[in-house]
């Protein structure tokens, strides 16, 4: 059987839509959730779903009884993440699961992003653990922007200057998950994983603005303007510091990657910004 945590959020859905697209039985899925009564569509196609929460480890024993494969998808509760994540480290060793997928960062062991640290250290201690592993070190996800918006406002913002991102579709990243989680002789790989052709904030504000006929530009600003300027926006302090910090790690090189292991695990090209643009102006 094959779980995989956090099944009700957008990663994990499509996972499970990618998993059975490509033929594994609803029955042989399992989705663990922290409320089950979330998850009445995929109970609806046959999928086992199970209660267990990061939170509370009690839970976990039951979710990963009989599980062979996981997919650990990483916490959005910046509150002690690498604790939650230990946990469902913990309980699947206890479990017996043969392969524990996690969904990681690009380059987490040696990126300067403040949203590294939890990243690498879930990785440590998944290689403690000894629980045979794959990193799936996901770049940045094309819908992080908001092409309507900023066909709306006239503008993207943001503090990456020309920095080029490897961005690719939340899907493209779910297809890859499915993949290892379907295919022999994984255990231990490290994958760096990231759209085929990476673009400039500046090229995706021209991008908008050729798809929507509108007049829309790149302003760029410092970290911490942008930082408060999110913050003025109701983002929460945390997201808006590591989106600030981000942002200027994108101007560094550190959501860049040429490594195409992204659609070489896939076996098609991963989405380009202009379908990303084209998908969210018509959604």
């Amino acid at each position: 059987m094959i779980a995989i945590t956090g099944a009700t959020g957008h990663l994990g859905h499509l996972t499970i839509e990618a998993l059975l697209n490509s033929g594994t039985p609803a029955s042989q899925i399992v989705a663990i959730v922290r409320s089950p009564e979330k998850a009445t569509e995929l109970a609806a196609k046959g999928v086992q779903v199970r209660q267990g929460d990061y939170l509370h480890p009690e839970t976990l024993p039951a979710a990963l009884a009989g599980v062979e494969k996981l997919l650990l998808i990483s916490s959005n509760d910046f509150n002690d993440r690498v604790g939650q994540h230990r946990r469902v480290i913990e309980a699947a060793k206890q479990a017996g699961v043969k392969l524990l997928a996690y969904t990681s960062l690009l380059r987490a062991d040696t990126s300067k992003l403040s949203l590294a640290a939890d990243h690498k250290a879930t990785e440590e201690a998944l290689r403690a653990s000894g629980v045979p592993f794959v990193f799936l070190r996901n770049g940045w996800y094309l819908e992080n922007y908001n092409p309507a918006q900023a066909a709306e406002t006239g503008a993207v913002l943001g503090s990456a200057g020309e920095g080029r991102v490897s961005a690719a579709a939340r899907a493209d990243y779910a297809a890859a998950a499915a993949a290892v989680l379907t295919q022999p002789n994984q255990e231990n790989k490290i994958y760096e994983l990231g759209g085929d052709s990476a673009f400039t904030l500046g090229e995706l504000a021209a991008e908008v603005a050729a798809q929507s006929g509108k007049a829309v530009t790149y302003q760029n600003m410092p970290e911490a303007a942008y930082a408060q300027l999110l913050l003025s926006f109701g983002v929460p302090t945390p997201v808006a510091h590591m989106l600030a910090d981000s942002d200027t790690g994108l101007e560094q090189g550190e959501l860049y990657t040429d490594s195409r292991d992204l659609s070489t695990l896939i076996g098609r090209p991963t989405k380009t910004l202009q379908e990303g643009v084209q998908s969210a102006l018509q959604s």
